[in-house]
């Protein structure tokens, strides 16, 4: 008896990653962040599957929560007055591609007159499927009276899709900012981002060395970090490069929270950090 274990490699592109593009196992998806604002009402996603064999993905909704250290958890149920779900419709929900094949799945806001003012959010997954035996993987059992195990990964990928609706306000600000050594070229350095107000921030974070004299010079870069209306506080590390003047000199860090490139690289908070040699 052949006795099959699946288990789910669930990718959340929510932080560290392009806006534009992604690609995990055999999928490529573009965009990967949809909000529907002011008239917004549809999106196009675009899958293509860069693989060489045909694959299988089911679309649906899931919802999430983030935690404070930027982590993710599944909801059980979704909130009825946070989920974006209920509003969105998509088609096709099950996807066939061959080799370098792409397809079209579009994404619909539909706004009731009675909605509510705020930001919803659910997040769009897909789900590869398995055929009953992995490709490339023979069946040579000869007893079929004894057990064997065969484990079959199933990867997804899940994007955030938000609703805003209303005039929201958003305020930010870093603090608690601390560094700690790693080893001779890297160090980790810990902050927090501090939300306020009714809607979501996305942004890069961009860290630059200002020697006491000298030019400043950047050295430490995340792309695609979210702080979600759940949160008011989200714990944030990152590593930087030491320089040698880094080493051998006092100077200040300062860390900046950028809107993306596409949004016009807009500062949404700023802190400094004195280090001390």
């Amino acid at each position: 008896m052949l006795k099959k274990i699946s288990f789910i490699a669930s990718l959340f592109i929510l932080s560290s990653t392009s806006l534009h593009v992604f690609s995990q196992g055999n999928l490529l998806i573009t965009p990967i962040r949809v909000i529907f604002e002011n008239s917004k009402q549809k999106e196009d996603l675009n899958l293509t599957n860069i693989g060489q064999d045909t694959a299988v993905y089911m679309v649906s909704f899931l919802q999430y929560q983030m935690l404070s250290d930027g982590s993710f958890k599944q909801l059980a149920k979704a909130d009825s007055l946070t989920s974006a779900t209920k509003y969105l419709r998509l088609f096709p929900r099950r996807i066939v591609l061959s080799p370098n094949e792409s397809q079209t799945v579009r994404l619909q806001f539909r706004k009731p007159n009675d909605m509510k003012d705020g930001e919803y959010r659910s997040h769009l997954y897909f789900r590869a499927e398995k055929g009953s035996t992995p490709l490339g993987i023979a069946d040579i059992r000869k007893d079929s009276t004894k057990m064997a195990v065969q484990i079959t990964p199933i990867f997804g990928i899940s994007i955030p899709i938000i609703i805003r609706s209303g005039k929201l306000k958003l305020q930010l600000s870093l603090s608690d900012v601390s560094l700690k050594a790693v080893n001779d070229s890297i160090s980790q350095l810990y902050f927090d981002i501090n939300r306020t107000g009714e809607k979501s921030s996305f942004g890069n974070i961009k860290v630059e060395y200002v020697p006491v004299k000298g030019s400043k010079k950047e050295v430490g870069m995340v792309n695609g970090v979210g702080v979600y209306t759940e949160l008011v506080k989200r714990n944030f590390s990152m590593q930087i490069h030491l320089t040698n003047e880094m080493k051998l000199n006092s100077g200040k860090l300062i860390i900046r929270y950028l809107t993306p490139m596409e949004d016009g690289n807009i500062e949404l908070a700023q802190t400094e950090y004195i280090i001390h040699n």
